[in-house]
């Protein structure tokens, strides 16, 4: 079989991406190019980026965004700011991407894969997992968190319509209660130098919700979300939405629309405004305006906060895999 392993560079990985006649599947938000050389720019480490495609002669059919270190290989980022992972695999090609993979990094001198996190339904657990059990690998794949998903319905009436009535009336009454407060204006913020120009007031509600989302917010992590958000911004993947009292920015939520999904990344508020709960109802109205637009689920990603579940989520597991090469 003429199977070859390249070494792609970010700017390949990119042009891969951008490329619309691939026969790949990029359904995982936290592999794309641009956000994992964000990753990389900020959070450089001893691993090497090893950013392996796999092709049938000169027919792409997988990508591997992997980093090295030692006898080891691991998704390049981490779970702290990349939620779950996954491999970019064509369709009813993942036998052979999986065997030509784990025999070429074989030879290379690797040893384990470290894959952390995977959801239930990625690549790594309904395709990896076999094809390295029949080449004779062992596998250890253990729960490690989950991520809480909403499937979205075609109208804000039939949203309300499905949550329970206690919780119907809480929404419809903190929405009330928020509107007699004084001049209220919900505002997505677009284009990559507008964004850029309000991360500064995201990152200052992000900062003032919670002390330990302060703790979180170091300096090198706000250089992360900045590159990040204008990584995002300039492909048209990023949501800066906030929620204005009377001028006031009270709440701010960044949100990414990828993929007919919007996926809730961090949101941060002015704890003056608690009593109005501003930073719920942000995120209840990224919600209806992700109905508005035709969107089909929401994510609203890692944490088993209890409002994700008020408002409909339903928890989907994610695992740590680790493979032990045969």
């Amino acid at each position: 079989m003429a199977y070859t392993v390249t070494q792609e560079t970010f700017e390949s990985f990119h042009a891969l991406w951008l490329d619309r006649k691939s026969p790949l599947e990029w359904d995982c938000l936290f592999v794309l190019p641009g956000w994992l050389k964000v990753w990389c720019n900020v959070f450089s480490d001893e691993s090497s980026p090893y950013i392996s495609a796999v092709r049938d002669k000169d027919k792409l059919i997988g990508i591997a965004p992997l980093m090295v270190k030692g006898e080891e290989a691991r998704f390049i980022g981490d779970p702290d700011v990349c939620d779950y992972q996954d491999f970019i695999v064509a369709p009813g090609r993942e036998k052979e991407f999986f065997e030509t993979l784990i025999n070429h990094f074989g030879k290379q001198g690797i040893r384990r894969f470290d894959l952390n996190t995977v959801r239930a339904d990625s690549k790594v657990l309904t395709e990896l997992v076999a094809v390295a059990e029949s080449l004779g690998s062992e596998i250890y794949c253990d729960p490690e968190d989950f991520t809480v998903e909403l499937d979205l319905p075609a109208s804000w009436d039939k949203f309300l319509a499905e949550l329970t009535s206690k919780q119907r009336h809480e929404v419809r009454r903190k929405l009330r209660r928020l509107n007699e407060a004084g001049e209220i204006n919900y505002r997505v913020v677009e284009g990559s130098k507008e964004v850029m120009a309000e991360m500064e007031t995201f990152l200052a509600l992000f900062g003032l919700s919670r002390s330990d989302k302060a703790a979180f917010m170091t300096n090198q992590m706000r250089y992360y979300f900045r590159l990040l958000a204008e990584s995002m911004a300039k492909a048209n993947l990023l949501e800066l939405s906030f929620l204005d009292v009377d001028g006031t920015p009270t709440a701010a939520v960044m949100c990414f629309d990828y993929d007919s999904t919007i996926y809730l990344y961090n949101n941060g508020y002015d704890g003056r405004f608690s009593s109005l709960s501003v930073g719920l109802l942000s995120k209840v109205l990224t919600i209806k305006e992700s109905i508005r637009r035709g969107k089909k689920k929401y994510d609203f990603l890692k944490g088993t906060e209890e409002y994700k579940y008020r408002l409909g989520g339903k928890a989907v597991p994610l695992y740590r895999c680790q493979v032990k090469l045969g």
